[in-house]
């Protein structure tokens, strides 16, 4: 029997599935017209009657100098649903890995997770959050890969989920082959500094072109060693005040040491064989942004950024807006 003919009839067709859609011509998205600025006078002077006395130019450089770094609300998206909101109802979305909290529901709306809908059923129901709530799953995906989905869409979204793909740029281009030509991924990333990765060494581009350059597809034994270790709380208001939490404690281990949760650590590994999921990158605004152009300059990605909300007071994430420019 030939090796052809040994395999299963739905592995030839998935594999001839794949190469259509990869052929097939993406068709291009929809625009989206009037996207918030980042930054906004009139939202900024609106927000702080304080400056409102400023001219246009003063309340830029008042920005820049103290109103970021305080977390001020400089545009009109006040939350993350406004974020989401963003896209219009009608365009054709993906959202990926939505749990039971989902960002955008409707009719042109489809998921993939690495779960399947009644296996989130179930992980909702055993950390208290609404089963009901978990959408129906379209693409049950492995671990960092987006290959099941086979249809393109002129958006795509994704909470707290590029922080975990062991190769961002794999990741990225992954989205970028998904999307229709000028169509956008739409991120909420967690700030490092304000969740409990504070204590984290912040991700370099060096960093990610290693994971490139290695082709990785798991996460690292480092980064498990790191989460044991150097784990703390996951209050952001707190974090914004100035409480980081002791950097020798780990409140997901506690009355633990460093040598205890090191051990943990270890023997997590032994028992597992592999590291199951991580936080792979720590990112702020700025080495985010810094990281995204790096990539675009040295051509192995073509996502771009074309909008990015920085981190508010008192929240954990910043909001990105990346678009695949080819049109043509």
């Amino acid at each position: 029997m030939s090796a052809l003919a040994r395999l299963k009839p739905t592995r030839i067709f998935r594999g001839i599935k794949r190469r259509v859609f990869q052929q097939q011509d993406k068709g291009t998205a929809q625009d989206i017209p009037n996207i918030p600025l980042p930054f906004e006078v009139v939202a900024y002077r609106v927000n702080y009657p304080d400056i409102a006395m400023l001219s246009d130019a003063e309340l830029w450089f008042h920005y820049q100098s103290h109103g970021k770094q305080e977390g001020r609300l400089c545009h009109q998206l006040g939350n993350r649903q406004a974020f989401a909101k963003i896209i219009p109802p009608v365009i054709k979305t993906l959202e990926i890995g939505p749990y039971a909290r989902p960002l955008v529901t409707g009719p042109h709306v489809k998921y993939v997770d690495v779960f399947s809908t009644e296996g989130l059923r179930q992980r909702a129901d055993g950390v208290a959050m609404d089963p009901e709530q978990v959408p129906d799953i379209t693409w049950v995906s492995q671990p960092s890969d987006l290959s099941c989905v086979d249809q393109h869409f002129g958006a795509v979204v994704s909470s707290h989920v590029i922080e975990h793909q062991p190769n961002l740029v794999h990741h990225l281009n992954q989205v970028d082959h998904i999307l229709r030509k000028g169509g956008r991924y739409f991120l909420l990333v967690p700030d490092h500094r304000y969740c409990f990765d504070h204590y984290m060494t912040p991700s370099m581009i060096t960093d990610v072109l290693a994971a490139h350059l290695d082709n990785r597809k798991t996460h690292t034994v480092e980064s498990l060693l790191e989460s044991r270790l150097l784990m703390t709380h996951n209050n952001p208001a707190e974090h914004w005040n100035g409480n980081h939490g002791n950097p020798v404690d780990n409140p997901e281990y506690p009355n633990s040491n460093r040598i205890e949760r090191l051990q943990i650590g270890i023997d997590t590994y032994h028992e597992q064989g592999f590291v199951k999921d991580e936080h792979a990158w720590y990112f702020t605004p700025d080495t985010f942004e810094s990281i995204i152009n790096d990539l675009n300059e040295l051509g192995l990605i073509r996502l771009k950024i074309e909008r990015m909300y920085p981190t508010m007071r008192n929240s954990d994430e910043f909001w990105v807006i990346l678009r695949n420019k080819s049109i043509k």
